[in-house]
């Protein structure tokens, strides 16, 4: 018999037998993902998938965008459209791209969806495991380096074609001001940058940022802060084909969460849906989308 076919033996009768193997009663680090990295490396999500030197065509995995995030006047707000896209074509319409990572702490992505997926999945549980290891919750500047070193892990994979560009958005309980909203971007190589008051991801990107340049204010109220985002998201629809704007015909709008002391809130449908309706009206009344504040 086979030394993989063994072990593979092995690992199934370690499941039946319900006895944990000798991996989870080794020293080691609080981190679920060098875990795993050690013990079961074809788990993790960065696992190559393609021979080495081979670069995977862009329309042939869904990709992406757009996401962004802002701080306002009781948290921080991040949000994306529905859109992924093949090439030319459509993937999907309705893709969720922001997720909460914990109670406040939430990551949304661009880039290849099926890696972007199963990278937010094991960031979830890197984070659960490292508080029930250590007793405590991980900084949110941890947070933001733990991402970083999975983002830097998938190089391999991101030189092939096969991205994945997280955001990161977070309410820093430990601020010495009191709690406040944070806003974190990365590179393909894992570079980590935090970001002044807002930021945007993915190919519409920078009509997002564009537009959150004039609209954005410090001391932003919870509407006006989701209504900037939509307006951002609007614009980045509007020169970008691979992001989706509001489809009032569907009633698919974007994905709206905020973070504040009180923890994670994804928006619910009818509060994005009637803001998504009052900015499509806004932009029938202005094409070019509402003026900077005064």
């Amino acid at each position: 018999m086979s030394h993989a076919a063994q072990e593979g033996e092995s690992h199934v009768g370690e499941r039946h037998s319900g006895l944990a193997g000798e991996a989870f009663f080794t020293p080691g680090t609080s981190s679920f993902t060098e875990f795993l990295a050690a013990h079961r490396p074809g788990l993790l999500p960065t696992a190559p998938v393609l021979p080495a030197g081979t670069r995977m065509a862009p329309d042939r995995f869904p990709h992406g965008t757009t996401v962004l995030a802002l701080t306002y006047r009781d948290g921080v707000l991040i949000a994306g459209d529905r859109r992924a896209t093949m090439g030319n074509l459509i993937a999907q319409r309705d893709l969720e791209k922001v997720h909460p990572a914990d109670d406040h702490t939430a990551v949304a992505f661009a880039g290849t969806v099926g890696l972007a997926v199963d990278m937010v999945r094991l960031y979830q549980v890197e984070l659960t495991h490292f508080e029930k290891i250590e007793g405590t919750p991980m900084t949110l500047a941890g947070k933001a380096t733990r991402l970083a070193a999975m983002i830097r892990e998938n190089l391999a994979q991101a030189m092939q074609g096969l991205a994945v560009v997280p955001l990161l958005a977070g309410y820093d309980l430990t601020a010495p001001d009191g709690g406040r909203g944070r806003v974190f971007g990365f590179d393909a190589a894992g570079g980590l940058y935090e970001k002044d008051d807002f930021y945007a991801e993915g190919s519409g990107s920078p009509y997002a940022r564009g537009a959150l340049k004039k609209l954005y204010r410090p001391g932003l109220s919870r509407r006006e802060a989701v209504l900037a985002a939509l307006q951002a998201l609007y614009d980045a629809a509007d020169d970008d084909s691979a992001t989706g704007g509001p489809d009032v015909n569907r009633r698919i709008f974007p994905v709206v969460c905020v973070i504040t002391a009180d923890g994670f809130e994804r928006l619910p449908e009818s509060e994005t849906g009637e803001l998504s309706h009052e900015t499509v009206r806004q932009r029938t009344a202005r094409p070019d989308g509402p003026q900077a504040a005064p």
